[in-house]
């Protein structure tokens, strides 16, 4: 294994709200989720909300350890969540999070918009109640870095590309509990000039150019997200060490006005495909490849975000199928691909969307979408499969509900998504359900419908779970293979 290998792994709380529920420490074991034909067996009896558990006493996240394995310099990562207050109202918190994480759609879709038209569109986002801005550009997992000699929790975020930290001296910034970055600190740190290319770089990879700052004519960034949140500072240099691979003149935001709910961490790290995002500017190192685990909920599950690509460190159970990147210049930051078909039970759907190359991966996203066609289609399989559960009212953007209340367990059809190439994306029984309530007695599919079917859909992290998702930027492929998540 190459010594430039950079595994960052972290560890779920066991109050991650992105999942079906939280599983308690005994979690949910081979046993727990039994295969019968095309049906898997999810035992509701397993999945236990443990937020007793969760208190404001959590550690430092300046101790999250670090050790050595086959030559990968290993990180801790924790989930974001371990970064909030404690959370009250778990049913609250739930409906909240279907609501942030269509105003993310939303603002993806518009950015695709005027990318393709070169006009903004007018989108209703007035009309939803917005409650955080964390889940627009957020990958919901957070990696420690050290940057410019000091320590960084950073959220890592395939839908973004600028990475950016709140900095000293700091006109406007929100909460976080690390020290404020501070460049006076660093011997490395150095500002970017106007007209270098890596402030022309800014409008391709923000939407907004780089703006000529005065005394001196230092380059300043604007990155404006979808729910009204932003950060606006310096486009900066400094030295990054990801374990103990060092990057030297990484080029970054030094925030010093940022406005959203960021759940305490410094800053984002971006990892689109832009000239500025950490993949491209780390090309050199690790040949423009990363890959990620995403673990189910349960008090001891990890995963783990791994940067370059050597093979032998993953867990897969499955053979790596690959699939090439779709590509469209004026999409060129995303990660786009080919549907070509979807299965529920081991039915194949039908629908004049598929082989279209509309559809891209973003595990910032929690709900994936589907254009109206095809989501047609899953629903109506889905529902001639999984009979004799009693329905429940829709939540949101979420219309296929079950009360689920009085079961101990259910079987599920399966549902694997297939692209170009035979490549294939198995979901994970616990990414087929999503738990309005904690109770279980709204438990709607995973699943949601885009309004127009010429919008692209996306492929949201719930439905990546207990999946190893393989990147070649360099090669334009990403792959696919079951893994049960685990960093121990």
């Amino acid at each position: 294994m190459s010594p430039l290998m950079t595994l960052l792994t972290f560890t779920i709380l066991s109050f991650l709200l992105n999942d079906v529920a939280v599983i308690s420490s005994a979690g949910v074991s081979a046993a727990d989720s039994a295969v019968h034909g095309e049906k898997e067996t999810l035992r509701l009896s397993k999945l236990e909300w443990n937020y007793h558990r969760i208190s404001n006493n959590h550690p430092s996240l300046l101790s999250l350890e670090t050790r050595t394995e086959r030559g990968a310099i290993i990180l801790e990562m924790q989930h974001r969540d371990n970064l909030l207050k404690p959370i009250r109202d778990w049913n609250q918190r739930l409906q909240k999070h279907l609501i942030d994480d269509d105003i993310r759609v939303r603002s993806i879709q518009s950015r695709i918009r005027k990318r393709v038209t070169g006009k903004s569109q007018v989108v209703s986002e007035a009309e939803i109640p917005i409650t955080s801005g964390v889940k627009l550009q957020t990958l919901n997992y957070v990696v420690t870095v050290n940057l410019g000699g000091e320590n960084m929790t950073l959220i890592a975020d395939t839908g973004s590309d600028l990475t950016w930290v709140q900095c000293q001296p700091c006109k406007s910034c929100y909460d976080q509990r690390e020290p404020l970055f501070n460049p006076s600190v660093s011997q490395s740190y150095q500002s970017v000039p106007c007209g270098s290319s890596s402030c022309n770089s800014l409008q391709f990879a923000t939407g907004n150019y780089g703006i000529c700052g005065t005394n001196p004519p230092t380059c300043q960034y604007v990155v404006n997200y979808g729910d009204g949140s932003y950060t606006r500072g310096e486009l900066a240099r400094d030295s990054l060490l990801l374990g103990n691979t060092p990057v030297k003149d990484f080029v970054f935001g030094c925030g010093r006005n940022n406005r959203g709910l960021f759940g305490g961490v410094s800053g984002l790290m971006g990892l689109g495909r832009s000239d500025l995002s950490l993949v491209s500017q780390t090309s050199g190192t690790f040949g423009g490849q990363f890959s990620y685990c995403l673990p189910v909920t349960h008090a001891q599950a990890s995963g783990s975000l791994t940067l370059g690509g050597d093979t032998s460190v993953y867990r897969n159970s499955t053979p790596i199928t690959y699939t090439n990147m779709v590509q469209n210049p004026q999409l060129s930051t995303f990660y786009l691909l080919n549907l070509t078909g979807t299965t529920i039970g081991g039915v194949a759907l039908q629908s004049p969307a598929f082989g279209q190359g509309n559809i891209l991966i973003d595990s910032g996203t929690v709900i994936t979408r589907l254009p109206p066609s095809i989501y047609s289609a899953v629903k109506a399989e889905f529902l001639k499969q999984f009979t004799g559960y009693p329905q429940a009212p829709r939540f949101s953007i979420l219309d296929t509900c079950f009360n689920l209340s009085g079961y101990d367990e259910v079987n599920i059809p399966t549902m694997t998504m297939n692209f170009e190439g035979n490549a294939e994306l198995s979901v994970d029984v616990q990414g087929i359900f999503y738990f309005v309530k904690t109770d279980g007695s709204q438990v709607c599919l995973a699943l949601a419908s885009l309004m127009y079917e010429d919008e692209i859909g996306i492929i949201g992290n719930y439905q990546q779970k207990n999946n190893r998702i393989i990147y070649n930027t360099a090669g334009s492929t990403l792959g696919f293979a079951k893994e049960t998540c685990s960093f121990n």
